[in-house]
């Protein structure tokens, strides 16, 4: 036996295998296991098998049913507790995670009777006289083993703080405290047996790593057919979705001729075709899985491990919000053992393409797969005192695998994925053709570029866009086959071009708001900076015949009746996000008869696979050119997209793809659109196809933005009152607090609600107020200027308030003096639609059964308005501090604004302090301050800060020393956004 580990070398493992040897005859063992998923109980099983093989008893916490225990081990030393001390993922189906329900239910489960919890568990504990706490991985049970005065030793491939951190991201920062709950409870463990396919897990302090962990086989391959009574020379898929019943219906055409599938978890009602077979609840799954030529279900350590151990090719489907997956698939992959079928084909019935591949697999994991023998010696030792982890390993190193922040896990490295030889071309081998010539033709100087020939436009210099294309050159003759580690979107890009044939290129920046924000849907003028880092899209026409396709794209299209206009699209950077590199659709699937679908059913349909849902905001520009222009697409498409604005950090990464697909688009079909009109539409993919419900500055800014100025923008709905160059003694840095940050959030979307809301009561009181000044039943006179009430509050202004169309268009004074008195500070759902009707916003709707925030989203538009307004004037003044203070104490009141209405964060809140420590303290060499501002940007509720100060050394040097401090206090390096580009508008 070797054991692979952190904490000692061959003579640490003799010496394991010595005190096992010597241990007493009796040893008691408490194992608990999450109640999240078979998988956990099947691992546990292996290695409480071998803890019951040597002679001791071993007390099962768990959830599963007994039959997972009972079937295997028959003992009296086996006991079988059922209790549910944790809940891991609720799932909504086999494939979908509820994230929300995920951390209520744990709360429920684990928070709330956690006392409770704590007291039975050591009062249990003592009275087993337990020798060792295992945990697989549930973590009130470290902290009861600590309580108890017991050890305790943890054994997985993941940890419950890592996998709920993206879930508090979305869920609401309320629940964030449970992470740190897990992780505290974690780090009561003596050390952490680490399974293969691991992700990050920065609460353990020390870590040994052991081999695959996996149940053995009963029967051979010929036994299991035989019992069956299938043929050896039959083709068999196991469809193994989990303990959970999938509850879909199959048909006998989803398989290729002649295969049979063996169905697990099946319900007792289930009716199948003759070519599926149902499999009993308890059957022995190893020993079915190794009597099939392939497997077809969703990633789960117990599938990996097993397909891994029995090298039995693995077609699977992604399954949304469950953070293992990427480093399980990447294990998978890795070893030549994995396919990935998109959700829809595996709903639609279009498998035979990915079986077929599949069989053609050849698996290579040569590993060790006794971890559960490994595993028992290791606890055997440690429960009667033996040492396995030495005391000589700094704590950076014992805790290699920490990512910062609890609540940025999801950003972990290593999520790249092996090269799948999946995404390969469907017709022709990728040979290497001579690389052409370039010239400008607008010219006069020839000059070379890497493969291509750009035969309009000019890069302009951008050092991003030289980037892309040296890239995308980088694809031409790539081979996907190369033994040479690729990411799978580049492998699957290389292959869907045709390099001799014309290639559209567009970019468009991200954004820095410095003023404005959320007010930008009131009506508000805004003041935006187009960042330096962008998105690049590159498109290709092609003949629906002509067009390369992915193996399993031309096999759906050869199903579906033969080529039509098809769009294929590849996303780099994909597996840093855990979302799929690659998207493709019929075009007909826009199509409602001779009608365009509306956006709501687009909406559905991008909905239907969240791992997928990233392609509304490219493929969404297609159905709304063609609603909104008319625009009749016969050609397929090829579009690769790139994108450096980094997402969820509050600085328009959707506006940025949105606008740069729509130009490529617009440039391949020749559609003469302006930037303005652009920026609009591109609005509605994401208000109603995306369903965010953000305004339009983002989009403006990215499609008319300038280097180096702020674009003034009325947002009424859109109009660009000029575009503001930026002081030269001025500079603007964006700070990301590693908190992210989304307009499709719950906070921002219940703020625009209370935002209209506001209006609606004001416009309604305007209303009674203009009825109570006219005389009824008659139109008002021009002599009646007598009128009190007509003297008090205007007959004109109370016309034009009762039919306020932009709520920044109610000057602050008006607010004050009339209306602001009535606004309630809170109210529900239901008593406002009661009262009211409506709220009017097209793209929010009120929920009855809930409370929503109405006076500070009111107030905010109004207030930030006059000090937008006030800012953009300020900048033209004298060069002094008095004006760089004034500047900073408008964004200051913004930020305080943001807050007011619920979109603050801890981490935002953080950064805008010590820009003020910075600016307010003293020195012994104090010059005066040199930066003067900083406020939260875009939507709010995490995202980046705007900061503002003097264009100086002095400023920079005080920029890098925040990112440290803020590091220092929460172990994030914001990223810093600095620097200009000009939007997609003017580049030609």
């Amino acid at each position: 036996m070797r054991i692979r580990g952190d904490g000692g070398g061959d003579e640490e493992e003799e010496a394991a295998m010595a005190v096992v040897s010597a241990l007493p005859q009796h040893l008691v063992f408490a194992y608990y296991i999450t109640g999240h998923g078979f998988g956990h109980a099947t691992r546990a099983l292996e290695v409480v098998r071998h803890l019951i093989a040597a002679g001791h008893d071993v007390h099962v916490v768990t959830g599963a049913p007994e039959f997972v225990f009972t079937t295997e081990i028959s003992s009296p030393n086996l006991h079988i507790r059922k209790v549910l001390l944790d809940c891991g993922a609720v799932q909504a189906d086999a494939l979908t995670v509820d994230r929300l329900a995920s951390l209520e239910k744990y709360h429920q489960t684990a928070v709330v009777p956690r006392e409770s919890i704590l007291r039975t568990e050591v009062e249990w504990l003592n009275t087993i006289k337990a020798d060792l706490v295992v945990s697989d991985v549930v973590p009130v049970a470290c902290r009861a083993a600590a309580d108890a005065g017991i050890r305790s030793v943890c054994v997985t491939n993941f940890s419950w703080d890592f996998i709920y951190a993206e879930y508090v991201v979305v869920a609401g920062h309320h629940h964030r405290s449970i992470v740190w709950q897990i992780a505290e409870d974690y780090s009561h463990c003596e050390f952490l047996l680490r399974l293969p396919g691991y992700c990050p897990m920065p609460a353990f302090r020390d870590v040994i790593d052991v081999p695959l962990v996996v149940r053995r086989l009963h029967k051979s391959r010929s036994e299991v057919r035989k019992e069956l009574g299938i043929k050896d020379d039959v083709k068999v898929v196991i469809f193994n979705f989990g303990g959970q019943p999938a509850g879909w219906k199959l048909k006998k055409e989803w398989l290729p001729d002649g295969w049979l599938c063996l169905v697990c978890g099946a319900s007792e009602t289930q009716e199948l075709p003759p070519n599926f077979i149902k499999l009993a609840k308890d059957a022995y799954t190893p020993d079915l899985m190794a009597a099939s030529d392939c497997m077809l279900g969703k990633i789960g350590y117990g599938t990996v491990s097993e397909a891994l151990a029995y090298k039995l090719p693995f077609v699977f489907v992604r399954r949304d919000y469950f953070n293992e997956e990427p480093f399980l698939r990447n294990m998978l992959e890795h070893y030549q053992c994995g396919v990935e079928m998109v959700r829809r084909d595996l709903l639609t019935g279009h498998w035979k393409p990915y079986l077929q591949r599949a069989i053609t697999l050849h698996p290579c994991y040569d590993g060790p797969i006794n971890g559960g023998e490994v595993a028992a010696h290791i606890l055997q030792g440690t429960a009667v005192g033996k040492k396995y982890i030495s005391g000589k390993l700094s704590g950076a190193r014992r805790l290699r695998d920490a990512i910062v922040l609890g609540y940025q896990l999801q950003r972990a490295p290593g999520r790249d994925v092996g090269i799948p030889d999946w995404y390969s071309v469907s017709e022709k081998e990728i040979g290497v053709r001579p690389a052409p010539t370039y010239h400008e033709v607008n010219g006069s100087a020839e000059s070379s570029f890497e493969d291509f020939e750009i035969l309009h436009g000019d890069i302009q210099g951008l050092t991003d866009t030289m980037a892309f294309l040296t890239s995308l050159s980088g694809l031409v003759g790539n081979d996907p086959r190369s033994p040479e580690k690729q990411s799978r979107e580049r492998v699957a890009a290389s292959v869907f071009f045709d390099w001799e044939e014309e290639i559209y290129v567009a970019r468009a920046p991200g954004r820095l708001d410095v003023m404005g924000g959320i007010a930008d849907y009131s009506g508000s003028l805004v003041l935006q900076m187009p960042i330096r880092e962008a998105c690049h899209v590159a498109i290709q026409r092609s003949n629906p015949m002509k067009q390369k396709l992915w193996k399993h794209t031309q096999a759906r299209q050869l199903a579906n009746g033969g080529a039509v206009p098809l769009l294929q699209i590849v996303s780099f950077g994909s597996e840093l996000s855990n979302r799929a590199p690659t998207f493709d659709m019929d075009l007909s699937d826009f199509m409602d008869g001779d009608k365009p679908i509306s956006y709501d059913k687009a909406k559905e349909y991008f909905s239907q696979d969240p791992s997928q849902k990233w392609a509304a905001y490219v493929a969404g520009t297609i159905l709304v050119l063609m609603t909104e222009l008319g625009v009749v697409f016969t050609d397929s498409m090829s579009i690769l997209v790139s994108s450096s604005v980094p997402e969820g950090k509050g600085v328009s990464s959707s506006a940025s793809v949105e606008v740069a697909s729509m130009s490529a688009i617009a440039a391949a079909y020749g559609l003469n659109i302006p930037p303005r009109d652009l920026a609009i539409l591109c609005q509605k993919v994401e208000n109603r196809i995306v369903g965010a419900p953000c305004g339009v500055m983002d989009q403006m800014t990215s499609a008319c933005g300038e280097a180096n100025k702020l674009l003034a923008m009325i947002c009424q709905p859109a109009e660009v009152k000029e575009l503001v160059s930026i002081p030269t003694h001025i500079r603007f840095w964006g700070l990301d607090s590693g908190i992210r940050h989304s307009v499709g959030g719950t906070d921002y979307g219940s703020v625009r609600v209370g935002t209209y809301m506001g209006r609606k009561m004001i416009k309604c009181a305007a209303s009674d107020l203009l009825s109570e000044s006219l005389p009824s039943c008659s139109p008002i006179q021009s002599g009646n200027t007598n009128s009190d009430e007509y003297e008090e509050h205007g007959v004109d202004l109370l016309k034009s308030e009762a039919s306020l169309e932009y709520l920044c268009n109610l000057p602050p004074h008006r607010y004050e003096a009339v209306y602001a008195r009535d606004i309630p500070e809170i109210i529900t759902g239901d008593a406002f639609l009661e009262k009211y009707g409506d709220h009017n916003d097209a793209v929010t709707t009120v929920d009855p059964k809930r409370s929503y925030c109405v006076k500070a989203p009111t107030r905010h538009p109004i207030y930030e308005n006059f000090r937008v307004e006030a800012f953009k004037a300020l900048l033209t003044a004298a060069k002094t501090v008095e004006q760089l203070s004034a500047l900073g104490e408008l964004m200051y009141q913004c930020h305080y604004s943001y807050n007011a209405c619920g979109l603050g964060s801890d981490g935002t809140d953080r950064l805008v302090n010590m820009v003020q420590e910075v600016q307010h303290r003293k020195t012994s060499q104090d010059g005066g301050p040199s930066l003067f501002g900083a406020k939260i940007t875009g939507g709010g509720s995490g995202g980046s800060v705007c900061v503002i100060g003097k264009n100086c050394l002095k400023s920079s040097e005080e920029i890098f020393e925040i990112q440290k401090r803020y590091k220092a206090a929460t172990g994030y390096l914001p990223i810093v956004f600095e620097g200009s580009s000009p939007g997609a508008g003017n580049i030609s």
